[in-house]
């Protein structure tokens, strides 16, 4: 069967940027399951598997545009320290917060005094990513996972 809209499809990746370090892997752990249309993965990843079938190998480059997106500099702020409420922060912090666009992660980029830049971009935002993708398994998704925008694995309740 062939990866198109409303496919359940799990794949093995390891995914690395322009310089060749592993930003992450599947490698020794499960597939990664998605429900294909659904935007539950990349753009650029997702519209790269269209027609592929279980078995198949390929190679991705991924622009930023079609990843996480370009860095947005209005996504960066100066902010009191002050806002940490006496906690040790360091440089590479990240924290769960609401921004513009809903749930997000800030990353704390640096420490200057009692002024700390925060950063509301993905931590992938600007980069070039590149996918080596092994096919598992494709198979048509059932309604329920449809109509909840998501694959239904292992424990998931609804």
């Amino acid at each position: 069967m062939q990866i198109t809209n409303n496919t359940a499809v799990s794949f093995h990746y390891t995914l690395t940027n322009n310089d060749g370090e592993v930003l992450d892997s599947s490698a020794g752990a499960e597939p990664l399951l998605y429900l294909h249309g659904a935007g539950n993965i990349i753009p650029g990843l997702e519209a790269a598997l269209v027609g592929k079938v279980a078995g198949d190998k390929l190679n991705v480059a991924i622009a930023p545009e079609d990843a996480y997106g370009v860095v947005d500099e209005n996504m960066k702020q100066v902010v009191s320290i002050k806002m940490f409420e006496g906690m040790d922060v360091e440089v590479g912090m990240q924290f769960h917060a609401d921004v513009t666009y809903g749930s997000g992660v800030i990353t704390i980029t640096e420490i200057n005094g009692d002024d700390v830049t925060i950063d509301g971009n993905h931590p992938l935002a600007g980069e070039h990513l590149n996918f080596d993708v092994e096919i598992v398994d494709v198979r048509p998704a059932t309604a329920d996972e449809i109509a909840h925008g998501h694959i239904h694995g292992t424990g998931c309740h609804h």
